[in-house]
């Protein structure tokens, strides 16, 4: 049977159209959406279980792949089959995590996988743009719970014109690389680089990113409702108990504004704050520690995290003693190692880094080998963070999202992926 498909088609205002497809793919998923601007095709899709998580947050993932297929390719090197994200791929999920996950009911804790994939490349048109768009608009098709329609839109400055969505060619004469993030009403992410532009400048660019991004969701609510807006799924709410809440709260309230005002170590903080957490967890009989032992916790953070805002707020204290005003003591060191290139230790109050440089040949260039790209990185800098740089126990799992975000925002000179 053919199935019947459904289309609209976003106009950029320059000759350059994007389209938002569904009916066609992926028909088992709760959501789906191809969206395409010239050659370049992205499907995306969204499936989130019916079934609450026993979590305290949203488990929500955001996958970004570029299949090598896409632009009539095999993957460089001998393992001809693709695997682990470049790190462009994993700041593109980063990007569009970060619009999304503000957006989902507080008390909606079900896995929820958006699964991004560019299944056709157009070399004049840059992918990541429209990662943003293709996930929101899958979850506008869906019956998942969320707050209102938002896009991404990449923005630059060519010969003093603004242009959405430029390709490579245009972004190398740009003196502006921004992407933001919106919904209709609001702008929530900024995130870019630019040649030492004015304020108002940027404030212009970001504008004009925001009323292309209207456009964008204005079409994502038409295709929904030319689809077939399903009705929001019922689900299980967060248990919550008020009086348990007030009742935690008049015992750990003042204990803990006392303990966040005496300005001391984070260790020593930790420990305070954790007896006065076991003091009220043995006021409870055991069968009331059983019945509501995930809302003690729930709610004495809560508690917790009241009396340090009022502090900072009523009192313009921070934890660590100072006012509002004050910076934490700063102390450096240079050539710490004695065989690295160079070497230096930074530290902030309790953080603290050591950073190496290595200086190399152009035999060490990076290449960088992705459907949507083939290039030369010559300078990279390499964020970790392992655990016990906060005090804790924890697997290694490789490279995080976060520390390859990180080290890219840290970059004073970056390609672009």
């Amino acid at each position: 049977m053919i199935p019947k498909v459904f289309r609209e088609v976003i106009d950029l205002g320059d000759g350059r159209t994007i389209s938002l497809e569904t009916g066609k793919l992926a028909k088992q998923a709760h959501g789906s959406v191809v969206v395409q601007m010239g050659k370049a095709m992205l499907l995306c899709t969204v499936v989130s279980n019916y079934k609450q998580s026993d979590v305290d947050f949203l488990p929500l993932t955001v996958d970004y792949r570029e299949k090598f297929a896409a632009a009539g390719r095999y993957p460089g090197g001998f393992f001809k089959r693709e695997a682990r994200p470049s790190d462009g791929e994993v700041l593109t999920m980063r990007l569009v995590d970060r619009v999304l996950r503000p957006l989902f009911p507080k008390d909606y804790h079900a896995e929820t996988q958006v699964m991004i994939q560019l299944m056709s490349h157009d070399e004049n048109v840059m992918p990541d743009a429209l990662a943003g768009l293709a996930a929101s608009t899958v979850i506008q098709l869906s019956d998942i719970p969320f707050e209102t329609p938002i896009s991404e839109a990449r923005v630059a400055r060519v010969n003093g014109e603004f242009v959405i969505n430029p390709n490579r060619a245009q972004l190398a004469e740009s003196d502006i690389d921004m992407m933001i993030g919106a919904s209709a009403d609001s702008v929530m992410m900024v995130e870019g680089e630019m040649d030492e532009i004015s304020e108002e400048e940027m404030a212009d660019a970001i504008k004009f990113a925001h009323e292309a991004i209207k456009v964008q969701c204005a079409a994502q609510v038409r295709l929904a409702e030319a689809f077939g807006k399903k009705e929001t799924r019922e689900y299980d709410p967060e248990r919550e108990d008020e009086e348990l809440a007030q009742k935690i709260h008049d015992a750990a309230y003042q204990k803990c504004y006392e303990i966040a005002k005496k300005g001391t170590s984070k260790k020593e903080r930790g420990l305070a704050f954790s007896e006065v957490k076991e003091e009220i967890i043995a006021s409870f009989t055991e069968e009331e520690i059983e019945e509501f032992g995930d809302l003690v916790g729930k709610y004495f953070n809560k508690a917790q995290k009241n009396a340090v805002r009022e502090l900072t707020l009523a009192e313009g204290l921070r934890l660590d003693g100072r006012k509002t005003t004050d910076i934490r003591p700063i102390w450096c060191e240079v050539d710490y190692l004695p065989s690295t290139h160079g070497s230096s230790i930074f530290t902030r109050g309790e953080t603290q880094a050591l950073a190496t440089v290595t200086l190399g040949t152009s035999r060490e260039a990076n290449q960088i080998d992705m459907p949507s790209y083939e290039g030369e990185e010559t300078f990279y800098l390499h964020y970790n963070f392992p655990p016990f740089c906060t005090g804790e126990a924890r697997p290694l799992r490789g490279t995080s999202r976060r520390e390859v975000g990180h080290g890219n925002l840290a970059s004073i000179k970056r390609n672009d992926y």
